[in-house]
């Protein structure tokens, strides 16, 4: 669940002429730098233990490790048979751990999330390989800072294009995306891939508040379904998942969940329609 005290805070930052002005400060890349440098330091270590008490993690779940700073625990490796990943060809898999949103994107190539509208080509700034996604699927994979934050590629297949994008850094709550289109201004990190199951994909990675640096590992290549992608270091983060038409058919309830303003949770590996 989370925290009451955070999200009034969030709520004066977005939603106060005084808290914007706070907010310009905030989102500022250089700022995550510092916090992202003193995540790394050893002194950082303090805050594990009361970090993995308030997020309820069980840590019989990961591979045992001596950690030497905060972000060491932070992007902590998952035991591999924790996170089954399903090979079915037909299947498309959650790249991650997180809480999903599932929307149609329309004919003109954009789409609605909490009063923001987006744009395709906004989102991926200037890609000569993507399709424009018209008519397509778009899935958002929200983590919490309580989510396993490694992820992976959805489907066998070839990277076309990997684009980095740099930007502001917006939490990627609820409450941001009322105000701002957060995934267009915040730095971020594309893949389109021509995938062996679902078409040519895109799967992007949005910073957040205080997440200044995404880590990916392969920039070019062939990958396979499953195989680690990157990671997000300390915060909440989002995944993207952009789908041609025709490619896939979820389940409806999905679109309807969405609709009623509630995320469904799925975990990495897990397929995402019947």
């Amino acid at each position: 669940m989370e925290d009451k005290k955070e999200t009034k805070i969030l709520r004066f930052l977005y939603h106060t002429v005084p808290g914007r002005m706070v907010l310009k400060l905030l989102t500022a890349p250089f700022l995550s730098k510092i916090a992202g440098a003193y995540m790394d330091c050893r002194i950082s270590k303090i805050h594990i233990k009361g970090f993995i008490k308030k997020a309820g993690i069980d840590l019989s779940e990961y591979e045992p490790q001596e950690y030497k700073n905060f972000n060491e625990c932070f992007t902590r490796k998952i035991i591999k048979e924790k996170r089954p990943v399903c090979q079915q060809p037909d299947k498309l898999i959650a790249p991650c751990d997180a809480r999903l949103s599932a929307y149609h994107i329309g004919e003109d190539s954009s789409f609605e999330i909490k009063r923001s509208r987006y744009r395709v080509s906004d989102l991926l700034q200037g890609s000569k390989k993507a399709p424009d996604y018209q008519g397509g699927v778009c899935l958002v994979f929200r983590l919490c800072v309580d989510n396993y934050h490694r992820y992976g590629f959805v489907d066998d297949g070839e990277i076309l294009e990997n684009r980095a994008i740099s930007g502001r850094l917006h939490t990627v709550r609820p409450i941001a995306m009322e105000r701002y289109p957060v995934f267009v201004q915040n730095s971020r990190e594309y893949t389109i891939l021509d995938s062996k199951n679902f078409g040519r994909m895109a799967q992007i990675e949005v910073g957040a508040m205080m997440i200044g640096k995404i880590v990916n590992y392969k920039h070019s290549g062939t990958v396979t379904r499953g195989e680690e992608k990157g990671m997000f270091l300390y915060g909440g983060s989002t995944i993207v998942v952009l789908l041609e038409k025709d490619q896939i058919t979820l389940p409806q309830q999905l679109f309807e969940t969405t609709k009623q303003g509630r995320e469904t949770p799925v975990k990495y590996g897990q397929a995402l329609n019947p």
